[in-house]
């Protein structure tokens, strides 16, 4: 909240966190899961965005540039979707020190088997085959992001359902926490979950996930021409040989992104009648989904090409935001530190 308005007595305004990893460009996916909540929720919130740039490198250590050059790219997509910086803090992690000792003292209050069974966890390590050989980094996960959303004292956390397990160990730590070092006076908060209504896409090869690295996402800065080619390359229902047969619509992603996306909802359910009973065809299908598409993405893109050609003002939004949120964590951190009788040996800044 700006000191303005609490110069002027306002009450303080929730506090929400939220997050991406710079590893790629965001897709729509992200804009519909996550994105669209973060800007309605800059309204009535005090925001936080993290563009977690250490949590990339747990996997990405050998990939360094691709992580740094992304911070940007990210933040022109959060910008571009209409996250205010005036409304909103993004904020870039390896700019906030404190998180990283926060998150060591966490650490300290879950348990190997804990961290290994966390069921968000064990997805992401089968799916980018770590096996046994899964860095410490990435394991660890979960308590870095509780001290991503300690840290700025965060209620609420939008997340989807497939994060709710993480959100969960944030609140455990939170209370081991509390009654260790701070029974009387609690230092930090359990955070609640905001799940919004489609929390996840399919991706465009009929897979459960849409995901940077598995090509099969549809980005916020592709072109027009590029929106076109994914769409009408998009996985359908096999089965469905000719516009005269009947169609699934139940698994078939065109109807996923088409039920998220379009505004006509009324009319989709006709579609939907028409393909399951027959007599219409995937190509029609897929050109009513470009032209949803394009109504909701071309404004998007036009405006991340225009903050494109200011990348310094961009940049300076990053550092403004990254010291107001270091401000934050740091009055955090040492309320931990009091509470766990370490703030003694530490000299004041």
């Amino acid at each position: 909240m700006s000191s303005e308005s609490l110069a002027k007595g306002a009450a303080p305004r929730p506090v929400s966190l939220t997050g991406d990893r710079p590893t790629g460009p965001l897709h729509i996916g992200h804009y519909v899961g996550s994105l669209l909540n973060r800007v309605e929720m800059q309204h009535t919130y005090q925001s936080f965005v993290l563009v977690a740039d250490l949590q990339a490198l747990t996997d990405h250590a050998d990939q360094p540039q691709k992580v740094s050059d992304h911070i940007l790219e990210v933040a022109l997509d959060y910008l571009a979707v209409g996250i205010d910086p005036k409304l909103s803090t993004v904020v870039v992690q390896s700019g906030v020190p404190e998180l990283s000792e926060l998150t060591v003292y966490f650490l300290n209050l879950v348990t190997l088997a804990q961290l290994r069974q966390n069921p968000t966890v064990k997805a992401e390590i089968q799916q980018k085959g770590f096996g046994e050989r899964v860095p410490a980094g990435f394991l660890v996960y979960p308590a870095s992001q509780a001290a991503d959303i300690t840290a700025f004292g965060a209620t609420v956390v939008p997340v989807g359902e497939d994060q709710l397990p993480m959100l969960e160990q944030t609140c455990e730590i939170v209370r081991k926490f509390n009654r260790l070092y701070a029974p009387d006076d609690p230092v930090l908060q359990e955070p609640a979950a905001v799940v919004p209504r489609v929390s996840r896409l399919p991706g465009l090869d009929g897979q459960q996930k849409m995901g940077k690295s598995l090509g099969n996402a549809l980005f916020l800065k592709d072109s027009a021409e590029v929106l076109v080619q994914k769409v009408m390359g998009m996985y359908t229902d096999p089965q469905h040989l000719r516009a005269s047969d009947p169609g699934r619509v139940q698994g078939n992603p065109v109807f996923a992104y088409l039920d998220a996306f379009d505004p006509d909802q009324s009319a989709l359910e006709d579609l939907k009648a028409h393909y399951e009973r027959g007599g219409l065809g995937d190509v029609t299908l897929k050109r009513r989904l470009i032209e949803v598409l394009e109504s909701i993405f071309q404004p998007i893109r036009v405006r991340r090409e225009e903050l494109a050609q200011h990348p310094d003002e961009v940049r300076r939004i990053l550092l403004e935001g990254t010291r107001r949120g270091r401000e934050v964590a740091a009055q955090t951190l040492s309320k931990v530190r009091r509470a766990m009788q370490l703030e003694r040996w530490h000299s004041p800044a």
